[in-house]
């Protein structure tokens, strides 16, 4: 089996995140020699041997110190294939390396599987819908693997680790800083174990024949504060704003989930005011267990779609439920 280098950046304390420990479970699944490459202010070993390109200026992500780090590390192993977590700082840098190295890059694996002796992988094309098997002659061969598909790496981290240096690049770029939402104000949370999916039904006329997005948006915000689940959106609620209807004030594009949004990966998944057609249930694919709260008892979840199915009133169950966790 060929060498594989896994390839990550650290976090601020030197350790390696969820989603790397995770490309490090599938860098070892191959079977063959695992070489560790890390980048950031510090790094410690993550395989029997580690190399590292370490120092300030790969604490933040910025294309041309990362490009020129993974390159270094990629030339000093001289590994034709190296695994990566799919995470934004390394999709929007691997490719151009492996371009600049006359290799490939696959984004988006979910699997990846010694065969005979080659090595295949996994991913989902047309809006998940079908799974292709690819393999390829080009190396080195940069997979980055999607996160929530592994289990995390859990085995000792220990072994020696040799300093790599950089090629000198001219950085145009300066970062002054960070600037992020409150946590209690941060609705996308990939780590979550919940995943909230919001649906048009809550800016709907109710029963007594108005609307209540002010109480709707009071329910679903304290859920997500007491719980610090992950926010989904279907397509037909972030729309409604540009329809010139009442809106969601907290939901985005961004909180989208569904054929033409996001697949996240979370263990559970709870769905309110949905009506659990095909393009919905595309981003619950990889959700393990699903629940879904509707009025309709023939809606689209109940058909198969969803473990369980409450036939009852979101705003009662989210206020009951809301109420039983602030207590």
């Amino acid at each position: 089996m060929e060498t594989v280098l896994f390839l990550a950046h650290t976090e601020a304390d030197g350790t390696l995140s969820k989603a790397a420990l995770e490309a490090l479970t599938a860098a070892r699944a191959l079977g063959g020699t695992v070489i560790a490459g890390l980048v950031g202010a510090s790094a410690g070993p993550a395989a029997e041997r580690t190399l590292a390109v370490c120092g300030p200026e790969f604490a933040v992500p910025r294309y041309a110190t990362d490009a020129a780090a993974a390159e270094a590390l990629i030339r000093a192993s001289g590994a034709p294939i190296v695994i990566a977590p799919g995470v934004s700082r390394w999709a929007r840098v691997l490719p151009g390396v492996a371009h600049r190295l006359g290799g490939r890059a696959d984004t988006h694996i979910t699997q990846v599987k010694p065969d005979g002796g080659r090595i295949t992988v996994s991913r989902w094309f047309y809006r998940q819908r079908i799974e292709a098997e690819l393999e390829r002659p080009q190396r080195p061969w940069v997979i980055l693997i999607e996160p929530g598909c592994y289990e995390p790496y859990a085995g000792p981290l220990q072994g020696s680790i040799e300093t790599v240096a950089p090629p000198q690049v001219e950085c145009r770029t300066k970062v002054e800083g960070v600037q992020a939402p409150k946590a209690d104000e941060q609705t996308i949370r990939p780590d979550a174990k919940l995943l909230f999916v919001a649906g048009a039904g809550w800016t709907k006329k109710q029963r007594d024949g108005a609307e209540h997005i002010e109480e709707a948006e009071k329910l679903i915000l304290g859920f997500l504060k007491a719980t610090q689940a992950s926010l989904g959106s279907s397509k037909s609620l972030v729309d409604l704003s540009g329809e010139g209807q009442k809106v969601l004030p907290f939901l985005t594009h961004l909180n989208q989930v569904g054929q033409t949004g996001a697949t996240p990966r979370h263990p559970k998944g709870l769905a309110t005011c949905c009506h659990g057609e095909e393009p919905h249930v595309v981003g619950w694919r990889f959700i393990r267990e699903r629940r879904a709260v509707n009025l309709d008892p023939n809606c689209g979840w109940a058909r198969g779609k969803a473990d369980v199915v409450y036939v009852a009133d979101a705003f009662e169950v989210m206020a009951k439920v809301n109420e039983l966790l602030n207590a």
